[in-house]
């Protein structure tokens, strides 16, 4: 839809009811951690076209605690007045006439900072020797599992390895930036415009920090173009938009730059992880053990939460005797992080990938058979880990194998070994990942309607908030089925808090287990209330009537020829609505395997992602055009954390990575071919089987592509290289093995 029609996005906007709307400019620190000794803002007031410029002191609201779990001190303002902790920190407000005035003006905001020492590192967080936030105490915002290790949690084994392995910070880097638009009605209401995941949720948010009822906040979500985790719930600019248009009394616009976005939107990952695992020679793995240390950024946001999820999914697809995780989150003067492209699942996923490697490297075993020999049987289902989760259902060995017979990969062991021999500048790996993940997004609980006019059209409201996932398509489709009414019959709403005023939005690949399945309910109920209503009509009982799909119409069971009433002669009669509740009451778990293939040149590091073969399993396929589109969406970005991207700060602070000049990551030239292999096992914890797709293809493909360079310089002693997996980082570990082995 978005590239056959085109979007329209919140800057698109020309609603009536934003004429005369005044320009947010925001002044931002440039400097990650100082005291703030001044802000002298009148050369701004004075500048063409200013309206006002504001400062934290003028605005009366108080600093939100963005993370409910974090210490109470570690409150984000809304306009820096004595700190900044963040370069990208808003410091002032600039309303101008014209949105090309707001830069000029924001330059002649005069502000005088005293430089404190950074904190950038996650280990010199926890020191707390530079402390963020003073009055907390400590830079730790959140611990996970206190107690302390068990000493002989590993005595049984005959092997123990262990690494401390980094899964780096990367940007959502979504083509639309941030942006919203508020305006203030008559009535005391504030509809708000807003690039978002969840209408609901952030009418909710900022509805708490504005301090009004959430009654009084009318959120709607034109087209979003790109969300990816990062645009889940509200930011703090959205508020800020919202009281500036309430405090001038006209509407106010803002969208950010892309340096600004990549300084200011949350941000994904950025977990320190130490690996421990123990097991047999004949490759049974008894024992794993994962630790980690999480930056939350500067203000703690949803990242905090995070490693429950990395900790939930810490056993993997393994079924493993004994399984330990504990996890500390600091924060940092860095920007803040959030959810990403399966939030908190990848992370698990290469932690244990990884760890399933190197312990088959040191008992040279096939890591795709120490893979095979420790999943979880089928006959187990439903299986309860060691992280503490029920998964539903699940056939892992037989991902695996199907992952392997695409590939041939006897053959391509065969070609490596071959490379190998010959001494070839450029050498081949093979990677082979198995995953499971959690999906649901934690919103167990989704509504839909469904309503059929006068002129055999319907009309689906859904809570869930698409960006480009294809639920105008889908949910036609679920409806149509059970309706008769064609697809191309059938409007697809959502987005709107007053027309559906609960939601759980898009996120957590939850939309069709939850979404979907509520539109389905919604469908049938609509048949019931149908045939109650055609009963007197057509002189027969309920339990004698069904639905003639290709008339869309209620027919007597077992008698062609007899009167038929339509839907739309029904609606015609009388409002034919039906409005329902799904509550799945559980996540489901998706799994799969892949297996990828890189080309590494020994001389210069580069490496070229040769093609990848994916079996992701999310249950029975609703739409296979739709499917295959989020995971290859999935797997690209999975193949860019393995290669390319990372935010990288300096150690005063300084985002190094601020524009696409210099984050990195791919087009589809530099993308490999996908090789797409279907698998479906359904779930019984909804009536159509399904589970989630949106981030499948992400927590497979990136330990796959890590473990694939690896493997192509095994042969040198190599066991780990750090994602990303650039040229220069290969190279040096190339050049490292080079002088260990001379």
């Amino acid at each position: 839809m978005f590239l056959t029609r085109g979007a329209t996005y919140t800057d698109d906007l020309t609603d009536e009811r934003l004429s005369g709307a005044l320009h947010l400019t925001l002044v931002r620190s440039p400097i990650a951690h100082a005291t703030i000794t001044s802000i002298d803002v009148e050369a701004a007031r004075e500048a063409p076209g200013v309206v006002a410029v504001l400062t934290g002191a003028d605005i009366d609201l108080p600093a939100p605690l963005l993370f409910g779990g974090a210490p109470k001190q570690m409150v984000r303002p809304w306009l820096a007045t004595e700190r900044v902790r963040f370069v990208g920190e808003p410091v002032a407000a600039v309303l101008t006439e014209e949105r090309y005035q707001g830069p000029d003006a924001a330059e002649l905001v005069d502000v005088d900072y005293e430089p404190l020492p950074a904190v950038v590192d996650v280990r010199e967080a926890l020191k707390d020797e530079n402390l963020l936030f003073p009055d907390a105490g400590t830079n730790t915002c959140s611990v996970y599992n206190k107690e302390d290790p068990d000493p002989d949690f590993f005595a049984d084994c005959e092997v123990v390895v262990t690494r401390e392995i980094i899964n780096q910070r990367v940007a959502a880097a979504s083509l639309e930036t941030r942006a919203a638009s508020a305006v203030w009605g008559d009535d005391g209401r504030c509809t708000l415009f807003v690039s978002n995941q969840n209408a609901q949720g952030a009418r909710d948010e900022v509805a708490g920090w504005l301090g009004v009822d959430a009654s009084q906040i009318h959120v709607i979500l034109p087209d979003v173009g790109g969300g990816f985790g990062a645009k889940i719930g509200a930011d703090p600019e959205f508020a800020l938009v919202a009281w500036l248009a309430r405090h001038t009394g006209r509407p106010v616009r803002w969208s950010e730059s892309r340096s600004e976005n990549m300084t200011g939107m949350v941000q994904g990952r950025d977990q320190r992880q130490t690996i421990t695992i123990g097991g047999s020679r004949d490759g049974r793995v008894k024992a794993y053990r994962l630790d980690v240390i999480a930056d939350a950024g500067a203000y703690p946001r949803l990242g905090v939460f995070l490693p429950v999820f990395t900790r939930m999914m810490a056993p993997g697809t393994y079924d493993i005797e004994k399984v330990d995780s504990r996890a500390t989150v600091v924060v940092t003067n860095t920007t803040s992080t959030a959810a990403y492209r399966g939030a908190g699942r990848p992370e698990a996923t290469s932690a244990i990938e990884r760890a399933m490697d190197l312990f088959a490297a040191e008992i040279g075993m096939d890591p795709a058979e120490v893979r095979k020999i420790n999943v979880v049987a089928p006959e187990k289902f439903p299986f309860t880990t060691k992280g503490g989760v029920e998964y539903d259902s699940g056939e892992y060995a037989k991902a695996i194998d199907l992952a392997l017979e695409a590939s041939d990969y006897a053959t391509l062991r065969e070609v490596q070994k071959a490379r190998r021999e010959r001494g070839d500048a450029k050498q081949i790996g093979i990677g082979v990942s198995s995953y499971v993940e959690i999906t649901g997004g934690g919103a167990f609980v989704e509504n839909a309607s469904v309503e059929v006019h006068a002129d055999g059209t319907a009309l689906v409201w859904t809570g869930t908030s698409p960006h480009g996932q294809g639920h105008a398509t889908a949910w036609a489709m679920l409806a149509s089925e059970q309706l008769g009414i064609p697809v191309e019959k059938i409007t697809v709403r959502h987005g709107d808090t007053d027309h559906v005023p609960e939601g759980g939005g898009t996120m957590g690949s939850r939309s069709l287990q939850t979404g979907g399945v509520a539109v389905h309910q919604a469908s049938l109920e609509l048949i019931d209330l149908a045939k109650q209503r055609a009963a007197e009509i057509l002189e027969a009982s309920v339990e004698d009537l069904e639905v003639d799909t290709t008339n869309a119409a209620i027919v007597v069971r077992g008698a062609p020829g007899s009167p038929t009433v339509t839907f739309a002669q029904l609606a015609e009669r009388e409002e034919l609505k039906v409005k329902t509740v799904w509550d799945g009451k559980k996540a489901t778990f998706p799994f799969g395997s892949h297996v990828a293939v890189v080309e590494v040149d020994t001389e210069t590091g580069k490496v070229t992602v040769e093609r990848i073969w994916a079996v992701d399993d999310a249950g029975p396929v609703l739409n296979p055009l739709l499917c295959e589109g989020q995971r290859h969406g999935g797997i690209a970005q999975g193949i860019a954390q393995a290669m390319l991207e990372e935010v990288v700060f300096d150690p005063d602070g300084q985002p190094l990575t601020a524009t696409f000049a210099d984050y990195g990551f791919p087009s589809a030239a530099e993308l490999p071919s996908f090789d797409l292999v279907t698998m479906e096992t359904p779930t019984p914890i909804n009536p159509l089987g399904f589970k989630g797709i949106g981030e499948a293809g992400t927590i497979g493909s990136a330990p796959a592509v890590q473990s694939a360079v690896v493997d192509a310089l095994a042969h040198l002693g190599i066991r780990h290289i750090d994602m990303p997996t650039t040229p220069l980082r290969v190279w040096e570990a190339i050049q490292d093995a080079v002088k260990e082995d001379g």
